[in-house]
């Protein structure tokens, strides 16, 4: 939900995200509706939303390897965060999911198949590994 109440849902049966308003029924799509796909007016299995104060709507897009954003309005997201495919370089993501954006617009993502957290500073070409990064295992560094 954003600050004026609005609730965000994200459709990866249909590659998009829409608002509702209290008592709106069919919602107002806000990212991607435009196929499944890697354009940057599309998505490809979005699963995590964050909303700042704005109302610019981030998503994951899990099975493009990838965080996108949408600014309130346009009908074309940018890329925020890797966007070279799947892989584990910094550059990259392998199936992103939670995502976390603060105040500074530096973006937190769970990096689900490389078992790590990366942090994506505003503007930033690559982001850093800042828990995990270690494969998978029981340990407190992985």
């Amino acid at each position: 939900m954003d600050h004026q109440r609005n609730l965000y849902v994200s459709d990866f049966g249909k590659d998009e995200v829409r608002r509702y308003q209290i008592g709106d029924k069919n919602g107002t799509l806000v990212a991607g509706g435009y196929g499944q796909g890697d354009g940057l007016n599309q998505l490809n299995v979005p699963t995590y939303v964050f909303v700042d104060q704005h109302q610019s709507v981030y998503v994951s897009d899990r099975d493009s390897h990838r965080v996108m954003k949408w600014n309130k309005g346009p009908k074309e997201g940018i890329i925020v965060a890797a966007g070279q495919g799947e892989g584990n370089a910094l550059t990259q993501l392998s199936h992103p999911n939670g995502l976390f954006v603060d105040t500074l617009d530096t973006i937190y993502v769970a990096d689900l198949r490389n078992h790590q957290v990366m942090r994506w500073p505003k503007g930033a070409k690559q982001g850093t590994v800042i828990v995990g990064g270690n494969g998978l295992g029981e340990e407190a560094n992985q």
